[in-house]
């Protein structure tokens, strides 16, 4: 016997299927894609783009600054095998056993015509921030972090006609505000355009952190000297500069602490922990234990959210070991000396191997001790509890070596 409503629905699926093909062959003829209220956009990436436009002279510039490579890096140093680690890849793309031989993609800095650039701030995921572009084609470039939405169709449906710029250069991923991406992701984009003498059109976020605009002035520049956009309005560029990057690629994260001038003080003597006791959430629910085992060894607890910008890089110059559950504040490492020990404490059940990543890219010697999460709520939100005396332990064997 038919079910009326399963015929219902395999008819509605055929209806909607039918009507993007329409869409979509319309917009690829040349039909604006607002008449369609942004509906049915294709994704496409940036190198596809100036596949598809081969020799046509209106298509823009594509140059390549690092091709692809292969990572030759260490185990972390208290690991003795690559099985030991953990191959899950879960959100990340990549495990902490695909480290040692990780892959960077290339980066690369393309110039294209007419470009729309749209945003949104998510309320549900903690006002994440989420930019898009579309190309002069209506198709939306899939970028690490920026990639076209449902959101951005209802976004751009909604919103006042687009201000309109000859030139500007965006390098804005998704979730700038966080302290790690802005570090890892947005810094040495920043830094390569400086190198590169593209920061005349750069586009800052209006609304900025501490981070964002400490680093700047430690650089030598003033955030207020820099365009921003319109938090309302979307942008229509005429010329626009984009990057590729990979955000643990070596020739890029070593450029922070060149810039930053981290390896011209004296050779680093301090033993720093991070403490998450004012965080409100990734605790170390047992850090009075851990601190009982770290203070005897020389080690200082710091708080960063209680230290300025400035103050966070000068105490990482100076720092020779850098212990921490798995949080934000390890990203400061960027800041640390090359050959720094690195020590994160981490809950392997919800693997995230970014900081051994970094760690590696940056030329430290890193050593995991693997962690226990606690409570019934999302793995990035779960406390953590490891033993102290494995605590001890790899501190030991780090002393010996």
């Amino acid at each position: 016997m038919t079910n009326p409503k399963a015929q219902t629905s395999k008819l509605r699926r055929t209806i909607e299927d039918t009507l993007l093909r329409i869409i979509r062959a319309s917009i690829a003829s040349g039909v604006p894609a607002a008449w369609f209220g942004y509906r049915g956009i294709r994704r496409e990436t940036v190198q596809a783009y100036f596949d598809r436009q081969a020799g046509s002279s209106s298509a823009g510039k594509y140059e390549i600054i690092h091709p692809r490579s292969q990572a030759a890096n260490p185990l972390p140093a208290n690991i003795a095998s690559r099985d030991q680690l953990p191959d899950d890849r879960g959100w990340w793309g990549y495990s902490f056993r695909d480290v040692p031989e990780r892959i960077s993609d290339e980066t690369y800095i393309a110039t294209v015509p007419d470009c729309l650039i749209t945003w949104y701030r998510d309320p549900d995921k903690k006002n994440d921030f989420y930019p898009a572009i579309l190309n002069k084609d209506s198709r939306a470039f899939d970028m690490r972090e920026l990639r076209f939405r449902p959101l951005h169709a209802i976004t751009l449906r909604k919103s006042p006609k687009p201000v309109r710029l000859k030139k500007a250069t965006w390098f804005i991923e998704r979730v700038y505000h966080n302290h790690s991406h802005w570090l890892t992701a947005h810094l040495p984009r920043l830094l390569l355009l400086r190198e590169q003498g593209l920061l005349g059109e750069l586009i800052l976020p209006p609304e900025r952190t501490a981070s964002l605009d400490g680093s700047l002035r430690m650089l030598g520049l003033n955030p207020d000297d820099f365009q921003t956009y319109d938090p309302s309005r979307p942008l229509f560029v005429e010329e626009l500069t984009i990057l590729g990057t990979d955000r643990f690629r070596p020739e890029l994260l070593q450029m922070i602490p060149e810039a930053f001038g981290v390896n011209e003080g004296a050779p680093p003597k301090r033993k720093v922990f991070i403490s998450r006791l004012q965080a409100t959430r990734r605790r170390l629910v047992n850090e009075d234990e851990v601190w009982a085992v770290l203070e005897p060894l020389g080690f200082e607890r710091v708080l960063m959210e209680n230290l300025s910008f400035e103050d966070q890089v000068n105490l990482m110059r100076e720092t020779a070991v850098l212990a921490a559950p798995h949080g934000a504040g390890l990203t400061n490492m960027v800041f640390c000396q090359k050959g720094t020990d690195i020590v994160e404490i981490a809950d392997l059940s919800f693997p995230n191997p970014n900081f051994y990543a970094v760690a590696a890219a940056m030329g430290h010697r890193y050593w995991l001790i693997p962690a226990t999460s606690i409570g019934d709520m999302h793995p990035l939100e779960k406390d953590l509890k490891v033993d102290p005396a494995l605590v001890s332990s790899t501190l030991a064997q780090m002393e010996s070596n």
